[in-house]
């Protein structure tokens, strides 16, 4: 007895191998808030279900992933933007005091109730358009106070909406204002912090900003001795602004994903395929700070190295609360094909949070779905803003 059953439909299972795994008239069976069939539907083993609907041929995707965002914060920094419009750098703001600490400040002065009061309309966003997955880094706490604080408001996320919340660790994304020294707060991070968080086990994997504005590759390094010491995963923002070695040290340390790498050099790529590190790409940033080094897709794609494709959103850099303008943009600005926009944020996407239940249609996995009023999942990443395409989302076989 199946407890959904799906039939005339289209599934785009994106299982490697096949153009987006792509089977017509086909079925999608659910027992227990799993995928207990996908496939032709003149393969469906024999049973009864207590729900079956027919979809008119609709298309069913993999419910989509999120696998780098800010989510939890407060405030805005529209001031920002209009002075990086009137010619100031995105550098010189945040050295100036703005930039991260300024929602720093914000987020500080927030309770944990107003950090999910404000984060809900976000997340709403994302799950209109598919999303069943997300990833949200905490990073504008900076204090163990306040970054279990982000933590915890990310967890209750999942409380209050039917997706999957997966949490990581960024308290090594800027200089607090209490510190001179950024050894010295690398320290506090490695000896205070991360121990704390690893005992509330509030945080699946660690990150960090290595950049010129954030910490250097050698104070990353520390911060990933004892991630790895205390069996975290790691995640890096790479290369986003300048080229100081980030994308090689995650590799060194098989990091589940390095992060933006416009400023990758393209040698780079085969260290990251080797080490099995995901390329998220996020255009999002790059369109958002006019940037104008593009990550070397080519050479990724040439290494072999997975791509994903995420939103980033945040306050500062990529304001973005919507996946299918992640993937237009990852096709439109970085020329990525549909077929990699849309494994961008399924099935790599997965494997940058360290997922093996989700991303793809298969039996075992989760139950996790999007219907889409379209004929050919192409359509996913060809419309600019709006979202007429969803019909349906489901998290583990339920709808919300």
């Amino acid at each position: 007895m199946h407890d959904l059953l799906l039939t005339n439909a289209t599934l785009a299972t994106m299982a490697a191998g096949e153009p987006y795994g792509l089977v017509e008239n086909a079925a999608l069976a659910v027992k227990d808030g799993r995928i207990a069939y996908a496939g032709p539907m003149a393969e469906l083993p024999g049973g009864a279900s207590s729900q079956t609907e027919d979809l008119g041929g609709a298309l069913i995707t993999p419910g989509l992933i999120d696998c780098h965002t800010h989510l939890v914060y407060a405030g805005e920094r529209a001031s920002e933007f209009e002075a990086r419009l009137l010619g100031r750098s995105y550098e010189e703001i945040a050295r100036a005091g703005g930039g991260i600490l300024s929602t720093v400040r914000a987020t500080r002065a927030a309770s944990e109730d107003q950090l999910v009061e404000a984060a809900l309309p976000r997340l709403d966003a994302l799950i209109a358009e598919g999303l069943t997955t997300i990833e949200i880094k905490s990073g504008y706490g900076l204090t163990l106070e306040d970054e279990m604080k982000m933590l915890r408001a990310a967890r209750r996320l999942a409380k209050e909406r039917p997706v999957r919340v997966m949490t990581t660790l960024l308290a090594a994304h800027a200089l607090p204002p209490e510190f001179n020294s950024a050894d010295d707060y690398i320290t506090y991070v490695c000896d205070e912090i991360m121990p704390a968080i690893h005992g509330e086990n509030l945080a699946d994997a660690v990150d960090g900003f290595c950049e010129g504005v954030g910490f250097s590759s050698s104070q990353i390094e520390r911060v990933f001795e004892k991630a790895t010491a205390l069996g975290l995963r790691v995640k890096l923002h790479a290369e986003q602004l300048s080229d100081l070695g980030g994308a090689a040290l995650a590799a060194k340390y098989g990091a589940l994903s390095a992060d933006h790498l416009e400023y990758l050099k393209p040698e780079d790529a085969p260290a990251l395929a080797k080490a099995g590190t995901v390329a998220v790409l996020l255009p999002g940033a790059f369109y958002f700070l006019r940037e104008t080094m593009l990550p070397p897709v080519e050479a990724l794609r040439g290494a072999g190295v997975p791509m994903a494709l995420a939103t980033d959103c945040n306050p500062g850099t990529s304001p973005m609360t919507s996946l299918l303008l992640a993937m237009n943009m990852g096709c439109t600005l970085f020329r990525l094909t549909p077929e990699e926009a849309l494994a961008g944020v399924t099935r790599i996407a997965a494997q940058a949070l360290g997922l093996d239940d989700a991303g793809t249609l298969a039996p075992g996995k989760r139950a996790d779905l999007a219907i889409w009023r379209a004929r050919h999942p192409a359509e996913l990443a060809y419309g600019i803003g709006g979202n007429p395409l969803v019909q349906r989302v489901f998290a583990e076989g339920r709808q919300p």
